[in-house]
């Protein structure tokens, strides 16, 4: 069942979330698999002669958003709404907030943005707008909004908004993750320690096609001396980070920067009839002898793991070792779609072993190779054969997989 928190984070200045903790999500933008589920986060604060609300929420849950909301204040007396991110997961709440808010509140936000939620919603939900430029300050209710766009974090339409006197950062997606924390905020270890690789997941599978852009815009942001004094860092999925702000964006830009883990090397492969699984049991051997900790993921007869959990796992790993059948004269498709989805969301500079069996004739590895080249990733070897691996091909993996540990070195 959808649930609603709505809890005080602190007083001076009064400021809420409105969290919807969403239970029967079961595929992100209707892709990427989320047993865990995902919060929408809402503030809104109050301040003198003002009322301020930071985003609102999914369309499919505007009822009991509403509901939520009208604990704190009337919608009537909300003066302004400031949208940092249109997609419809922030927004779809929006057009009947408006009408119970009677369109009195200036709505705040980027041109992109604008223009979105005009495609989005129509004439109505735009006609009382206010479009801020980068580096733009507004005095709302005795503070100082500062509006910084940071695009394709990971639309481009984004911003956050910082609001000086305060210290506080409303940052969205940037900061985001999956699933439904205990928690409201990161005061304790143990419920961070258990978000953080949902955090990993989210930031591969919705920002990843961009994630040199993370690095980028937290620069900038670092740049402009917020991120080390912010006092709160307020996303808009997940945990709202108080005790340790700067520590979300710190994890941002070492996912964006696929900074690894030692000794970790994610293994991925197909096996069908369990040639390739016999090949992948001299590797995942060797690696071990070699102090190295595979992460393993297999699609068998028996299971198949989510795409998503595998994009999560790459950007922390040294190296990679992709284990692929040939199958109708291509890759066999689960090791193919996420080969495709690895290229696009999690596409590092780290070395990559293929690894190949086949019946008849061998096509995989070729065509591994070929998407490999074309990447950011570094093709270390190729070992393909026929059938069940012979003493030849045991030597061959091995040597292989020494050359890997070597060149993640």
């Amino acid at each position: 069942m959808v649930a609603v928190r709505v809890e005080q984070l602190c007083t001076d200045p009064e400021l809420y979330i409105i969290r919807v903790d969403d239970d029967r999500i079961k595929y992100f933008e209707a892709t990427w698999e989320i047993p865990e589920g995902i919060t929408y986060n809402s503030y809104l604060m109050k301040l003198d002669g003002a009322v301020v609300l930071f985003d609102a929420s999914k369309g499919e849950y505007t009822d009991i958003f509403l509901d939520a909301l009208r604990k704190i204040v009337d919608p009537k007396e909300i003066t302004h709404i400031i949208v940092h991110h249109t997609e419809p997961d922030h927004s779809g709440a929006l057009p009947k907030l408006l009408e119970e808010n009677g369109h009195r509140a200036q709505i705040i936000g980027t041109q992109f943005a604008r223009n979105l939620l005009q495609g989005f919603y129509g004439d109505e939900v735009v006609k009382n707008f206010k479009v801020v430029k980068d580096g733009e300050e507004l005095s709302i209710g005795g503070k100082t909004f500062r509006f910084i766009t940071v695009p394709w974090l990971h639309w481009p339409d984004t911003m956050i908004t910082y609001v000086v006197e305060d210290r506080l950062i409303f940052s969205c997606d940037a900061g985001g993750g999956y699933g439904i924390p205990e928690a409201i905020d990161d005061s304790d270890e143990k419920v961070v320690e258990e978000y953080l690789p949902h955090v990993t997941k989210y930031i591969v599978t919705v920002i990843g096609h961009y994630h040199k852009y993370i690095v980028q815009n937290i620069k900038k942001l670092k740049g402009l001396g917020i991120v080390e004094e912010a006092k709160m860092i307020l996303p808009g999925h997940g945990l709202a980070w108080c005790k340790n702000p700067k520590r979300i964006f710190e994890f941002y830009e070492a996912v964006g920067a696929g900074v690894p883990e030692k000794d970790k090397v994610l293994v991925i492969y197909d096996s069908m009839y369990g040639f390739v699984e016999k090949r992948m049991e001299i590797v995942l051997d060797e690696l071990k002898k070699l102090g190295k900790k595979p992460v393993v993921y297999r699609f068998t007869d028996k299971e198949a793991p989510a795409v998503s959990d595998i994009l999560g796992e790459v950007p922390s790993a040294e190296a990679l070792v992709i284990g692929a059948s040939t199958y109708e004269a291509e890759i066999h498709p689960r090791v193919r779609y996420t080969l495709y989805e690895i290229l696009d969301k999690a596409n590092y500079e780290k070395p990559v072993l293929i690894v190949g069996a086949f019946g008849w004739g061998g096509v995989a590895g070729k065509k591994i190779e070929t998407l490999i080249s074309r990447s950011k990733f570094d093709l270390v070897d190729t070992v393909e054969s026929r059938g069940r691996p012979t003493e030849e091909d045991e030597r061959r993996l091995r040597e292989a997989v020494r050359k890997l540990v070597a060149w993640a070195s």
